[in-house]
């Protein structure tokens, strides 16, 4: 069965001055103010849209580096993956970066970084990112 899942963007105003909200409708677990500012330059407390990306994406590769560790019998004690998506101003979102690290029990570090490549190739979010540069440096904690 396909789930899906909905945000709502409310904006005022043209670019350089507007100002948004992003609202996440199917959990409601978060409204957040969005602006150009932000997006160019970064602004405390402002999100902007490779900030969403970048927690789609750290969440999707981490369920599925969970679900590939488990499925070969080495369940993860936890895992921490932050994305770094970087946006250029007239190009758009140039690349993801994954920084991953975990606590694996009974694997070594050349078998967990080939689950991670495995996991970057393989999410739908990075899937969905076929079009830029998805790098990884992954390690065992």
């Amino acid at each position: 069965m396909a789930l899906t899942s909905e945000a709502t963007t409310v904006w005022s105003g043209d670019l350089p001055t507007g100002s948004g909200t992003v609202s996440l409708d199917s959990s409601h677990a978060a409204e957040l103010p969005v602006n150009w500012k932000a997006r160019a330059e970064g602004v405390a407390n402002t999100s902007n849209p490779e900030e969403l990306l970048g927690a789609a994406h750290s969440a999707c590769f981490s369920m599925a580096l969970a679900n590939a560790l488990g499925a070969a019998g080495h369940t993860p004690e936890n895992i921490q993956t932050t994305a770094a998506v970087t946006f250029s101003a007239g190009t758009g979102v140039i690349g993801s970066h994954l920084l991953v690290s975990a606590r694996v029990p009974g694997i070594t570090e050349a078998e967990f970084e080939a689950f991670a490549e495995d996991a970057k190739a393989n999410c739908p979010i990075s899937k969905a990112l076929a079009g830029i540069p998805i790098t990884i440096e992954a390690e065992l904690a």
